[in-house]
């Protein structure tokens, strides 16, 4: 039986935070009535001319140098010819031969098989374009208020110029899950560095994913199809192994895969063909005239090159040197700007951040991220402080609470919403949490326990383990879970033993 191998490439394109367009002077803002942001430019009327917006070259030479790509010192602007009811002019202003960044790489971290997995995938290239406007079928239609007119479309062109950065990488990503953690990481760059808001659902950062598959140890590649914006994490997975079965499947039994573009089902996990997929020259690429090559100044580099944040790949290597973290758990906390301020806001609170920054990374990748994800909340807007983590986690430290009756500390400060720095010592005063370890306390009751299950002391002298683990049980049960966990383990052995 054949064995396969998947070959996978994708087509990011990211909206540019700017406030106006690439090629005109209209608003960008997101959610504005139908047609009340296009511009003439943006409506191709007869006469006008595009005037390019600087700002987008900034975004572009900012994410060029945070992947270490070459900036062309001169790109070009091509018309891209092809019809489509929201492209008013009949062609797309982007780059082709030339663009603006070319080259460069991303690293990614995923899990496979419950094991932490790192890749670095290679970029080709990424190029300034505008993007089209929006047809509004009759669900959409009825959705703003408006009369679905038997069975027509209405054309929304507040889209339209909107500037885009198209990131295209090499075909490296051999699974759904490589392409997943390659969408996130690059979705975690654009918005660490404040070039694009990152808001799947607005459609500022969509993804197509060209997919194809070939047999193991072949070298040539099979026919890819394309599946075209995919605006969420979770979709792009589903799509991609749906297609992936569908092409094996298709082969399989003596078929072909036809190149075409295929849109995604989410309510029927399927791909469907859209129309067949052009290439480069179906699109009669050509200089546009009305538009200068596009001159990029050394200084201008430098300038971006010197305001730039720490990126997040200088970041996770002094996260591994100076706190000795894990390479899973630095890509993790870097996964966005906000998550690696809360963690490193949390660290400076900590009473030994040597010690316990593994602790605090445990919290917000763990109960943090859980709580955040259950309520729909941004890491912004978590109701516990980084001042409050760090004090709840040394209390977990110095042995006042422990982590089971921690995580009940934390859900109080969560819920009563308060910021005062100290709510963690109020909340365990007050529920009377403190973890008792006073060794003659926890004695009598290890004591008490022995005497009232005979069985399970037999059982374990006996050589089943899992009877300790039921006396540890019991005595946690009777201290209504504030015993020191380590000491009734060490008390438990030492008279068992």
């Amino acid at each position: 039986m054949t064995a396969w191998e998947v070959v996978i490439g994708l087509e990011t394109h990211v909206q540019l935070a700017t406030r106006s367009k690439i090629f005109s002077g209209a608003s960008t803002a997101f959610g504005a009535p139908p047609n009340t942001q296009a511009s003439p430019v943006d409506l191709a009327l007869p006469g006008v001319l595009p005037v390019f917006n600087a700002a987008a070259l900034d975004c572009a030479v900012k994410f060029g140098l945070a992947v270490g790509a070459q900036i062309a010192p001169r790109s070009v602007f091509a018309r891209k010819n092809y019809f489509y009811p929201d492209l008013p002019k009949g062609y797309q202003i982007s780059q082709y031969e030339i663009p603006v960044v070319q080259g460069g790489s991303l690293p990614i971290v995923w899990e496979q098989g419950g094991e932490p997995r790192e890749k670095v995938v290679r970029l080709t290239r990424a190029h300034l374009e505008e993007d089209a406007g929006k047809s509004l079928h009759e669900d959409a239609m009825r959705a703003l208020g408006g009369a679905a007119l038997g069975g027509m479309s209405g054309i929304d062109l507040n889209r339209a110029g909107t500037p885009l950065l198209e990131i295209v990488t090499e075909p490296d990503m051999r699974s759904s899950a490589e392409a997943v953690a390659y969408a996130r990481a690059l979705h975690g760059l654009v918005t660490w560095l404040g070039i694009c808001d990152g808001n799947m659902q607005e459609g500022s950062f969509r993804c197509d994913a060209n997919v194809s598959v070939r047999p193991v140890g072949q070298a040539e590649f099979g026919t890819r199809c394309e599946i075209k914006n995919l605006n969420s994490f979770r979709f792009m997975q589903q799509a991609i192994e749906y297609e992936v079965r569908r092409q094996i499947e298709v082969i399989e039994d003596g078929g072909r895969i036809v190149q075409e573009t295929r849109l995604y089902d989410p309510d029927r996990d399927e791909t469907r063909s859209m129309r067949s997929k052009e290439d480069a020259h179906d699109y009669r690429y050509f200089p546009d005239p009305d538009l200068p090559p596009l001159v990029v100044e050394p200084a201008l580099v430098e300038r971006i090159r010197a305001a730039l944040p720490e990126l997040p790949g200088a970041m996770r290597e002094r996260l591994q040197r100076d706190l000795g973290l894990s390479a899973y758990d630095a890509v993790t906390l870097t996964s966005s700007r906000a998550v690696a301020a809360y963690f490193e806001d949390t660290v400076a609170a900590l009473p030994d951040a040597a010690a316990q920054a593994k602790l605090a990374a445990n919290w917000t990748m763990g109960e943090v991220a859980a709580r955040l994800n259950r309520e729909g909340l941004e890491i912004g807007a978590c109701p516990v402080s980084p001042v409050q983590l760090a004090a709840l986690i040394g209390r977990i430290a110095d042995g006042t609470v422990s982590g089971k009756i921690a995580r009940e500390v934390f859900a109080a400060i969560w819920d009563e919403r308060r910021p005062e720095p100290d709510a963690a010592d109020r909340v365990i005063e007050a529920k009377g949490l403190k973890q008792i370890s006073d060794t003659g306390a926890l004695e009598k009751i290890v004591d008490e326990v022995l005497a009232a299950n005979p069985t399970s002391v037999e059982e374990f002298r006996a050589g089943k383990e899992k009877a300790f683990n039921a006396l540890v049980g019991q005595a946690m049960k009777a201290t209504k879970g504030k015993a020191n966990p380590q000491q009734v383990n060490d008390l438990l052995r030492r008279k068992l033993g």
